[in-house]
């Protein structure tokens, strides 16, 4: 019988602690297997290269709206799911993002045969418009159920830490996308397989 690679998706707001959980669960995966066979991977090398949104039929409302559904590639990112299942015995590549250039790094990470859990962090993992129609290609997805309030305030303190932006800027800069973005998301929870409380991390 050929080996089975499973995945599990982690959705939630931006902001929920998508990324902490999943690197912290394939941690205690790994450490209890004693084998490297979890791993977290994201959907950040998805998103659409600035060259495709400056393609776009107003460019200044793509790059505006960098991170919303539409700025992705899900059939791509479907098809990576895809390989991840059918290829499990085989040696894999994932893409990443490089954030100093600000586009995705094609092949970047490398997912090798002994994974047999992937545990799969984004945005829209359970969203079904725009393209987006993953729910078949995990087998279970969670939903990370953060009070908006509290991951709007931990996605404002990183926005400052990265840009070095006051409060009140990155304030505006949530208004102006990452708010629209969570309403998007906060509206596909229902289809989550399970609702995951964070109440540990302020």
């Amino acid at each position: 019988m050929p080996p089975r690679r499973w995945i599990v998706g982690i959705a939630g707001l931006p902001g929920s602690g998508k990324s902490t959980i999943a690197q912290a669960l394939a941690g205690a995966v790994n450490l209890a297997a004693g084998a490297p066979v979890a791993m977290a991977l994201g959907m950040d090398g998805f998103h659409l290269t600035r060259a495709q949104l400056r393609a776009f039929p107003d460019p200044d409302a793509a790059l505006l709206r960098r991170g919303a559904p539409w700025t992705f590639d899900p059939q791509g990112l479907a098809q990576r799911l895809a390989l991840l299942r059918s290829q499990a015995a085989q040696s894999l590549t994932w893409p990443g993002f490089e954030h100093g250039v600000g586009d995705p790094v094609a092949d970047a990470i490398h997912v090798p045969p002994s994974v047999r859990l992937v545990l799969l962090e984004g945005l829209y993992l359970l969203h079904d418009a725009h393209g987006w129609n993953l729910r078949g290609a995990m087998d279970a997805c969670w939903f990370l159920d953060v009070p908006r309030e509290v991951a709007m305030a931990r996605l404002a303190a990183r926005h400052q830490a990265a840009w070095g932006i006051t409060p009140e800027e990155a304030l505006a800069r949530i208004a102006r996308n990452d708010g629209l973005n969570a309403e998007i998301v906060w509206r596909s929870r229902a289809r989550a397989d399970a609702l995951v409380a964070d109440e540990v991390r302020p």
